[in-house]
C-alpha cells in the first residue's frame, strides 16, 4: 500500500504538528504552514488533526495510488483530477487502486494538503514526522519528494467500497471553510518586545501600510515590502528567541514574518508576533499579494483562537457521524 511519485512538484514535503520541544537545543518546529489544512484534510478522511500529510505548493506533484484509498485534499486549491474528472476541495473522496492525481493549475491559495486515512507508515524523528529541511531529517528521508520515490501507507479501515467500474466516489458532502479563510481580512497581531523602539510614525505605518510578499519569501519567513520603518535609536538586540509568526525589522527597514521553518532565536527587533488563529490564513498567501497588519489585545488573541478551535470540532464531529454513517449502509 504505498503513495508514488510519478513527477516532483515545486516543494512537496510530509508535514504533521511539528516538534516544540527542542527549540531550545535550536532545533527548529517545522510542520504544516496551514494547520487548519492539515486539520481539515485529516478530519474529513478520520484521522486525528496533526496526522502527517502531504503539503504541496504549485507546481503540483503528479501521484499515483496503488492501493484503494480515502482521501481528502484542502488548503489551495490547485485544480486536482483523476482521469479528467475533477477532485473537490474539502471533501472525502474514495480513490480506486491505481488511479492518478493531476493538479492542473493554481486557482486559489498557496499550500495544498493531502490527507489518507490511516496516514503514512513513517518513522517519526525528535517525536514529530515532519520534514526538517535544514537538518536534512524527519519525513521522507528529510527532504523534498522526487520522481520515483514510493511512500508506504498504513492500513486502510474505511469500510466502504467501489464497484470494479468505478474510479473515484466524491462523498456527499463538504466541509465549509469560509469561516477560516475570510477574505480581505487584516493579519492580526500582537505588539512584540521591541515594539516600542519604532518611533511613532513607524507604529502607525505598520499598520496603515499594505505589506507585499516578496518573491524572497519560503517556509522560513515571509519578506515584506512598504513603508521603511525606523526605530527611534539605533540599538541592537542580543539573540532572543522567536517562534513563528514573530514579526521582525531587517535592517533595511522592511518586516519579516518568520514561518515555520524559522530559527529558534534571532538578533532582529521583534515588532510584533502574528495571532495564532492568524497564521493559516496568511500561509495561504503568496508572492505578490498583499495585506494591512492590524494590533490586537491578549484577549482578542485567546478568543480568535478558541473560536478556530469550535469549528474545527464541528468539522471533526461532522466528519466523525457522516464517515460513521457511510461505514453503516455498506454493511
Amino acid at each position: 500500500m504505498s503513495l508514488h511519485i510519478l513527477k516532483p512538484g515545486l516543494l512537496d514535503t510530509i508535514q504533521d504538528e511539528g516538534r516544540y520541544s527542542y527549540g531550545h537545543l535550536g532545533v527548529n518546529y517545522s510542520g504544516a504552514m496551514d494547520r487548519v489544512g492539515m486539520a481539515m484534510a485529516n478530519y474529513l478522511v478520520g484521522n486525528t488533526a496533526g496526522e502527517a500529510v502531504l503539503e504541496m505548493h504549485f507546481p503540483a506533484p503528479e501521484i499515483r495510488l496503488d492501493t484503494p484509498v480515502l482521501l481528502a485534499l484542502a488548503g489551495a486549491d490547485f485544480s486536482a483530477e483523476v482521469d479528467g474528472v475533477s477532485v473537490p476541495l474539502h471533501t472525502p473522496v474514495l480513490l480506486q487502486a491505481g488511479m492518478s492525481i493531476k493538479f492542473q493549475k493554481k486557482l486559489v491559495g498557496t499550500r495544498c494538503y493531502l490527507a489518507i486515512r490511516g496516514g503514512f507508515a513513517l518513522d517519526p524523528w525528535l517525536g514529530s514526522c515532519s520534514t526538517n529541511l535544514a537538518a536534512g531529517a524527519g519525513g521522507w528521508k528529510g527532504r523534498a519528494l522526487r520522481t520515483g520515490d514510493v511512500l508506504a501507507l498504513r492500513q486502510n479501515t474505511f469500510g466502504a467500497q467501489l464497484s470494479s467500474d468505478e474510479k473515484m466516489r466524491c462523498f456527499p458532502w463538504s466541509a465549509n471553510v469560509s469561516d477560516f479563510y475570510p477574505a480581505n481580512q487584516p493579519i492580526r497581531f500582537c505588539q512584540g518586545p521591541e515594539y516600542a523602539w519604532l518611533d511613532i510614525e513607524s507604529q502607525t505605518s505598520l499598520e496603515k501600510t499594505d505589506w507585499q510578499i516578496t518573491a524572497q519569501s519560503n517556509r522560513m519567513g515571509y519578506r515584506l515590502k512598504g513603508a521603511g520603518l525606523q526605530q527611534q535609536h539605533a540599538t541592537e538586540l542580543v539573540s532572543s528567541a522567536v517562534t513563528p509568526g514573530t514579526i521582525q525589522l531587517l535592517p533595511n527597514g522592511q518586516p519579516i514574518v518568520l514561518m515555520t521553518d524559522s530559527q529558534t532565536t534571532g538578533g532582529y527587533p521583534r515588532i510584533g508576533q502574528v495571532i495564532q488563529a492568524d497564521l493559516p490564513r496568511l500561509a495561504q498567501l503568496g508572492a505578490g499579494q498583499s495585506f494591512p497588519l492590524q494590533a490586537v489585545s491578549l484577549d482578542t488573541v485567546f478568543a480568535a483562537f478558541q473560536e478556530q478551535m469550535q469549528l474545527l470540532r464541528r468539522v471533526q464531529t461532522g466528519s466523525a457521524l457522516k464517515l460513521a454513517a457511510m461505514l453503516t449502509t455498506q454493511h
